[in-house]
């Protein structure tokens, strides 16, 4: 049993709901005749924002809104594998015919509502950390953190050539305006929805925010470890070493970025502190933009993210990701090329102690180690524990460490997702 005090609840959904609808106001304003919560009951706050998210669920679930009428949000953010991607590929397909491929592996969509807007010096508050200490850059969303709201992070594959592909906001407006539930719209944004283009587009955006923002769907907490905090469970041995693991500075290391405790305030753990960093994960050679050989994708300076590429020292950041669900995955790091969890801790501890498994050979036959960085940006590579040690050493954690670390990991799952 836990050796800390139980979870605190989470705050109630009509408060979660009210500042959620406080928040779309401003661009719903155009939408309704009497924009503003004051005076309204909380009855009429709910139905709004149900309203809302009802549309938002419908358009997330429609393949018309890409040119080849076969992809959806949903196609890559499964329901079924935590609003993740449905398959092992590293990279999904998309574009007008489904012949393009993506440049980046699928996130989930699930436990984002937590994430801080991005900033590029991060400080911990008083009652967290060191308020001295400078952590870099964090926040934000996509891999490179590039949005900061849900309804600019929607935006992205809808215009994608290689995702949904449709040619312009216009393309996406009309498709809706002819749909079966544009009249769903109107109820959810007034009748007023469809005089303008650009409103339709941001009022379809809106929706998937919203939507986004359903707890049951998207922050459950509902994983037998949140059980475990909650003291209403317990970890079998394997779990607990696992965890044990997962925690010690000497061996995983990994609660260092990836915070499993509950925060001060009694808020569940997000298994992520928002950071981005720069793991040096091998080259995935068979995802199509790697094939010129010139081509890097260097995360936080580019070439998605335009702001900072003049900042040498950002370059091979990514976000670090929650680990909730992670077992349901089938790819893992931002550019998918390990496929199973184990081998994902193996890259870990492996790395510097094993290269010659992880990295191809130069001509020369010396191993080509951060293959998937230019020379330059080498020394942006994370360095701390588990990483770290000589060619030869034996690694941080053992095979059956891993094995455990593993079995702790699974115990992460959401509640609906554990017999997926």
């Amino acid at each position: 049993m836990p050796a800390f005090a139980p979870l605190l609840p989470r705050p109630p959904i009509g408060t979660v709901l009210l500042g959620l609808l406080a928040l779309i106001l401003g661009a719903t304003a155009c939408f309704a005749a009497d924009p503003s919560p004051t005076g309204r009951s909380r009855a009429e706050v709910y139905h709004q924002v149900d309203a809302m998210a009802e549309v938002g669920q419908i358009l997330f679930s429609d393949p018309a809104l890409s040119a080849s009428g076969r992809l959806s949000c949903a196609s890559c953010h499964s329901p079924q594998n935590a609003y993740g991607p449905p398959n092992g590929l590293a990279v999904q397909l998309g574009g007008p015919r489904m012949r393009s491929m993506g440049t980046r592996a699928v996130p989930s969509l699930r436990y984002l509502q937590a994430i801080p807007a991005f900033t590029e010096h991060f400080f911990e508050s008083d009652d967290e950390g060191d308020d001295s200490i400078d952590n870099g850059p964090t926040g934000g969303l996509t891999w490179d953190g590039r949005v900061d709201r849900l309804r600019d992070q929607a935006k992205i594959p809808l215009l994608s050539p290689v995702e949904m592909a449709n040619a312009s906001p216009a393309a996406i407006v009309a498709t809706v305006r002819a749909a079966p539930y544009a009249d769903a719209l109107r109820g959810a944004f007034g009748d007023s929805v469809f005089d303008h283009p650009d409103t339709t587009f941001n009022a379809i955006l809106e929706a998937l925010e919203v939507y986004q923002q359903r707890s049951a769907s998207f922050y459950p907490y509902s994983s037998r470890y949140d059980a475990y905090l909650a003291g209403r469970a317990t970890l079998s041995p394997a779990e607990q070493h696992g965890l044990a693991l997962f925690e010690d500075p000497a061996k995983g290391n990994c609660a260092r970025c990836h915070v499993s405790r509950p925060d001060a305030n009694g808020t569940p753990p997000q298994f992520t502190d928002y950071g981005l960093v720069a793991l040096g994960v091998p080259r995935n050679r068979t995802i199509a933009v790697n094939a010129d050989p010139d081509h890097y994708d260097l995360g936080l300076c580019g070439p998605d993210r335009t702001d900072m590429r003049t900042q040498p020292h950002y370059c091979g950041l990514f976000m670090t990701p929650t680990l909730r669900n992670v077992a349901t995955r089938h790819s893992f790091f931002h550019n998918g090329v390990i496929h199973s969890l184990k081998e994902a801790i193996a890259f870990y501890v492996e790395r510097d102690t094993k290269p010659e498994k992880w990295y191809p050979p130069d001509a020369d036959g010396k191993v080509h180690k951060f293959d998937d960085l230019w020379s330059a940006y080498v020394g942006n590579v994370e360095m701390d524990a588990p990483f770290g040690g000589q060619p030869g050493d034996p690694p941080a954690l053992s095979e059956a460490e891993i094995d455990d670390m593993v079995a702790f990991l699974r115990t992460l799952t959401d509640a609906d997702q554990t017999s997926n």
